[in-house]
């Protein structure tokens, strides 16, 4: 197991279960204790958990949108595959709306090696495609990052948005259902989303199967809006039928 890998499974197992010794998560990944409590320090100095004595224990209350350094540890894989299909749908040429999120954070990763225009509405994707040079054209918008997400939001963002008009708009999500829509933990992360959404010709929504079925507590729009949805295999199957039966294109990596 890689070191990312364990780190995902540990700040998975500390979220579910509100905390954890070192000794269970030594039998869960089968690491030493040793080995368990420097990571336990590495992702308490990331803002993922709490270190205490004798383990850890969440951060999160119930309700609460996980923060980015924990969700960078979650469903890497799938994350990663997803933004390769979602990458795959993009042609040279474009112009491209990024949202911010993690899932959106690893589709810059492949972004900034293609011919196209990016625009990126966070802090991290922005520096990503921006940190060497290429064939990716970045455009920077705008607006106030949100603290320790880097998502940009505010009026300026909506200003750069409202001045543009892109090809595809690549949406992260909170939470994706037929019957509630696209949702966000946060009102202007939801009105970037919107403003975003309006901008574009064709919408992408990029989200993991865990977002699937779980409705968040700001409303972005109805799951009309979204041309094709990209997940993973985890995603459950009678949702991914009712987006399809409402004219969403679902594609599953």
């Amino acid at each position: 197991m890689s070191n990312a890998d364990r780190h995902g499974l540990i700040a998975k197992a500390v979220r579910d279960a509100g905390g954890a010794t070192v000794q269970e998560l030594a039998e869960l990944t089968g690491a030493s204790e040793m080995t368990i409590r420097r990571d336990l320090d590495t992702l308490a100095a990331q803002g993922v958990l709490e270190r205490v004595r004798g383990g850890a224990r969440t951060l999160l209350l119930r309700g609460e949108e996980p923060p980015f350094a924990l969700r960078a540890h979650e469903a890497i894989d799938a994350k990663r595959r997803i933004a390769a299909r979602i990458c795959g749908l993009i042609a040279d040429g474009e112009s491209v709306l990024l949202d911010s999120g993690t899932t959106c954070l690893e589709v810059a990763r492949l972004l900034r090696e293609r011919p196209v225009t990016v625009m990126p509405l966070s802090l991290q994707a922005i520096h990503l495609v921006g940190e060497t040079p290429g064939p990716a054209t970045l455009v920077v918008p705008g607006g106030q990052p949100r603290a320790a997400e880097g998502a940009l939001t505010g009026p300026l963002t909506l200003a750069s948005l409202a001045a543009l008009r892109f090809d595809t708009a690549v949406i992260g999500c909170c939470g994706l259902t037929a019957a509630d829509g696209l949702t966000a933990y946060d009102l202007d992360d939801a009105a970037v989303k919107k403003a975003g959404i309006a901008s574009a010709r064709r919408v992408i929504a990029a989200a993991d199967g865990s977002k699937l079925g779980h409705t968040a507590y700001a409303y972005v729009g109805p799951a009309a809006l979204l041309h094709t949805l990209v997940t993973d295999a985890t995603a459950a199957a009678g949702e991914v039928t009712a987006l399809e039966d409402g004219g969403t294109i679902v594609q599953t990596v």
